[in-house]
C-alpha cells in the first residue's frame, strides 16, 4: 500500500470493481455506460441546411457562378429531345412517303440527298449540345470544387479559433475522438457534399423544372401523369430520409466513440499488455464495432431503399406515356416525334431525383455532420477579458486568494472557501491526497476556470481585470506529464518566447542542465523530436520543458508535480534546474515526493479543497497533525505502518 498523492486536473469516480476484485476495463473507458454525452441535434433537418447556407455567405459568387454554368449546361440537355423529335418525325413521314402512304409530292424523297441534307446538321447540333453540356457541367464542378475546398478550410479555422476559446472542462468532459472526429470525418463530409452533390442536385432542379415546361409544350395531358408522380415521389423520399438522418447522426456518434477507444487503446497500449488485458480490449473494440456496424447497416437500409423505390414509380409513368401516347397518337392527337421526346423528357425527369435519392447517404451524413460542427460553434466561450495590462516587467508576484468557491459539478463542491497570501519570490509547495484540490488551485491561479465565487488578485488587482494573454504571460509551467511537439529541440524550448535567438535558447539549456545532453544529440539543438518525443528520455524531456519555462523569464512558476515521473538520479538534475528557475520569483509547487519541498518557505497541506495546515516543514511536523500522516506513511520503514495511517483523513491507492 502506498498513499497515493497523485492529482488530476477533474475529480472523476473510480470505476467499479466487478465482483471478485478484478479491474473493469469496460468501466474504466466507459463503454457500458453513456460513452458519449447526448449529442444536442438541430430542431430540423431544415434548420441545419438553412445555418449551412448561411454559413456559405462568403462563396456565394462562387456559388451564383456555380449555379449559371449548371443552369446552362443542363438547358443543353433538355433541348436536345425537341430537336430529335423532329428527326424522328421526318424519318416517320419519309418511311411513310416509301411505303407509298403518302403522296410522291411529299418534300423529303429518300431517293435524293433531301433527307440526308436535313438531319446531318440537326445530328451535329445535338452532338455539340451535349459536349457544351458536358463542358459546363465540368467547370461547374470545379467551380464546386473550389467551394468546398475554402468551406473546409474556413470551418477548421472556426473549429479551432472556437475552441481555444472555451472554457477546460469542455476537454475535461469531451472524448478525445469525439473532438477529432469533428475536425476530421465530420468537416470531410460537409465537404463531399458540396463537392460531389450540390452541384447533382442544383443541375437536377434545373432539370426537373426545364424537362416539365418542354413536357407542356408538346402535350399538357401526359405532362401531367409525370407531373402527378411527384407527390408521391416527395412523400416516400420524405418519410424514408427522415428516419435515415436519426439513423446516420447515431452512425456519426459511433465513430466518435470508435474513434476515442482506439486512441486510447493504442496510447496506452504499454500497460495493457503488461497486465494482458488484450482479449478484453479486443471484445470491448468488438462490442463498439458491432454497434456501429448495426448503426450503419440501419442508416444504409434506410437510404438504399429510396432509390429502387423512385425507379418502380418512374418505370409506372413511363409504361403511362407509352399508353396513353399511343391512343393519343392513334388520335392524330401528338406524332411519332412527341412520344419520343416526352419518354426521353420522362427519363430526364426521372434521372436527377435518381440522384438525389442515389446521394442521400451523403446528403444525410453531411447534415449531421453539420449539426455537430454547429454544435461546437455553440459552445459557450470564457467570459470577456479584461481591460487592464501587465507583463512580466511590471508584475512584483504578489497573489492574494480571497474566500474562493469552486466546483466542476454544482452538486460537488471542491473548494468551499479558501483563502491565502503569498508574497513576491515566495516558494508555496502545496501537499495532499488525490481530489484534495491541488492542481485546481493553480488552474484557477492560471484562470483555466472561473471560480465560483471570492476573487484572486494579483499585485493587489483582481485577476479578471486583466487580459488573458497578458495575465497568463506571467506563468511558466512545467507539468508532470511534458508535451513536447513533432519539431527541433531549439523550436520545443523557443515555444515559451517566439523570436528567442539562438543564444538565448542556449543559455536557457544550461541553467536548464538540458545543454549537454542536446550538445550529444545527432544534430544538437536541430535534433527533431518524434511523435511523443520518444526519441529523449523522461527526465530529458522533463528538463527541456523547465529549459522552456526558464527562456520564457516569468514571475510566477507553476509546477505540478513536476520530478513524480523521473528515477532519483534525475530527480537531482531536475530540481537542481527548478531551484535556479524559481530564483527569486514567486513558485507554486505541487509536490508528490515530500522529500522535495521540505525547503519550502510556507507549505499548505489541502484536503477535500480546504487548506488544513500551513506552515514550513519543521513547525508542521512538530504539529503532528495530517502533514506529519502524509510525510510518515512515506517514510516509514515498516509497510504495515502505511496502512494504518489515518485512513479516514488520506486516500490509499492499490498498487
Amino acid at each position: 500500500m502506498s498513499a497515493d498523492f497523485d492529482n488530476n486536473t477533474i475529480k472523476k469516480e473510480e470505476p467499479k470493481q466487478p465482483a471478485g476484485g478484478g479491474f473493469n476495463l469496460g468501466a474504466a473507458f466507459n463503454v457500458t455506460g453513456p460513452e458519449i454525452k447526448e449529442v444536442i441535434k438541430a430542431k430540423n433537418f431544415g434548420g441545419t441546411v438553412k445555418r449551412l447556407v448561411k454559413y456559405l455567405k462568403p462563396q456565394y459568387h462562387m456559388i451564383i457562378i456555380m449555379i449559371v454554368l449548371a443552369i446552362i449546361g443542363a438547358w443543353f440537355a433538355i433541348w436536345v429531345p425537341d430537336i430529335m423529335k423532329k428527326v424522328t418525325n421526318v424519318l416517320v413521314d419519309s418511311l411513310q412517303f416509301f411505303t407509298n402512304i403518302r403522296p410522291a409530292s411529299d418534300p423529303v424523297n429518300p431517293g435524293n440527298n433531301q433527307l440526308l441534307d436535313y438531319i446531318a446538321p440537326v445530328l451535329w447540333t445535338s452532338a455539340s449540345l451535349y459536349v457544351l453540356n458536358s463542358l459546363f457541367q465540368f467547370i461547374s464542378a470545379l467551380i464546386a470544387g473550389i467551394t468546398s475546398q475554402r468551406l473546409v478550410c474556413r470551418m477548421r479555422h472556426d473549429v479551432k479559433y472556437k475552441l481555444d476559446r472555451v472554457s477546460l472542462s469542455y476537454f475535461d468532459t469531451t472524448p478525445f475522438g469525439e473532438i477529432l472526429s469533428r475536425f476530421t470525418i465530420d468537416i470531410e463530409m460537409i465537404s463531399a457534399t458540396i463537392q460531389e452533390s450540390l452541384n447533382q442536385i442544383i443541375t437536377g432542379v434545373m432539370t426537373v423544372g426545364g424537362v416539365f415546361i418542354m413536357m407542356m409544350r408538346i402535350d399538357w395531358l401526359l405532362s401531367m401523369v409525370t407531373l402527378l408522380s411527384l407527390p408521391l415521389l416527395m412523400l416516400v423520399s420524405t418519410v424514408i430520409v427522415k428516419r435515415s438522418q436519426v439513423e446516420f447522426s447515431k452512425q456519426q456518434k459511433k465513430i466518435g466513440q470508435l474513434n476515442g477507444f482506439i486512441e486510447e487503446m493504442y496510447t496506452g497500449h504499454q500497460v495493457v499488455k503488461l497486465y494482458n488485458r488484450e482479449y478484453d480490449s479486443i471484445k470491448i473494440y468488438e462490442k463498439i464495432n458491432k454497434d456501429l456496424k448495426r448503426a450503419t447497416r440501419r442508416s444504409q437500409f434506410l437510404s438504399g431503399i429510396i432509390l429502387p423505390s423512385i425507379k418502380f414509380i418512374n418505370n409506372l409513368v413511363y409504361v403511362g406515356i407509352c399508353v396513353g401516347g399511343g391512343f393519343r397518337a392513334g388520335s392524330g392527337l401528338i406524332t411519332i416525334g412527341d412520344i419520343q421526346a416526352l419518354l426521353s423528357y420522362t427519363r430526364q425527369f426521372a434521372q436527377p431525383i435518381e440522384n438525389i435519392s442515389n446521394i442521400a447517404n451523403t446528403i444525410q451524413s453531411s447534415v449531421a455532420a453539420a449539426e455537430r460542427v454547429f454544435q461546437v460553434f455553440d459552445l459557450e466561450e470564457m467570459t470577456l477579458e479584461g481591460s487592464k495590462q501587465i507583463s512580466c516587467m511590471d508584475c512584483k508576484g504578489n497573489v492574494s486568494i480571497e474566500h474562493i468557491a469552486f466546483s466542476y459539478s454544482p452538486d460537488k463542491p471542491l473548494i468551499r472557501d479558501l483563502s491565502l497570501s503569498v508574497a513576491a519570490g515566495e516558494q508555496i509547495a502545496i501537499v495532499g491526497p488525490t481530489g484534495a484540490g491541488k492542481t485546481t488551485l493553480v488552474n484557477l491561479l492560471m484562470r483555466f476556470y472561473e471560480v465560483d465565487s471570492g476573487r484572486i488578485l494579483i499585485d493587489g488587482v483582481d485577476m479578471k481585470e486583466y487580459s488573458r494573454n497578458d495575465l497568463r504571460s506571467l506563468y511558466g509551467m512545467v507539468l508532470q506529464d511534458t508535451w513536447l511537439f513533432n519539431g527541433t529541440i531549439a523550436e520545443n524550448i523557443a515555444y515559451g518566447k517566439p523570436g528567442a535567438t539562438r543564444e538565448e535558447i542556449i543559455s536557457a539549456a544550461k541553467q536548464a542542465n538540458a545543454h549537454s545532453f542536446i550538445e550529444l544529440s545527432e544534430h544538437g539543438y536541430d535534433t527533431v523530436l518524434k511523435e511523443d518525443a520518444s526519441n529523449i528520455s523522461a527526465g530529458q524531456k522533463q528538463l527541456l520543458t523547465i529549459a522552456r519555462a526558464i527562456l520564457k523569464d516569468p514571475r510566477i512558476i507553476i509546477l505540478d508535480e513536476a520530478t513524480s515521473s523521473v528515477d532519483t538520479r534525475t530527480e537531482k538534475y531536475v530540481q537542481s534546474a527548478m531551484l535556479a528557475m524559481m530564483e527569486g520569483k514567486t513558485s507554486f509547487v505541487i509536490a508528490h515526493r515530500l522529500s522535495t519541498i521540505k525547503s519550502a518557505a510556507v507549505i499548505l497541506v489541502m484536503n477535500d479543497g480546504d487548506v488544513v495546515e500551513q506552515g514550513n516543514h519543521e513547525q508542521l511536523m512538530e504539529k503532528k497533525g495530517f502533514y506529519y500522516e502524509l510525510y510518515n506513511s512515506q517514510f516509514a520503514g515498516e509497510k504495515d505502518d502505511l496502512f494504518n495511517v489515518s485512513c479516514e483523513n488520506v486516500k490509499f491507492t492499490q498498487s
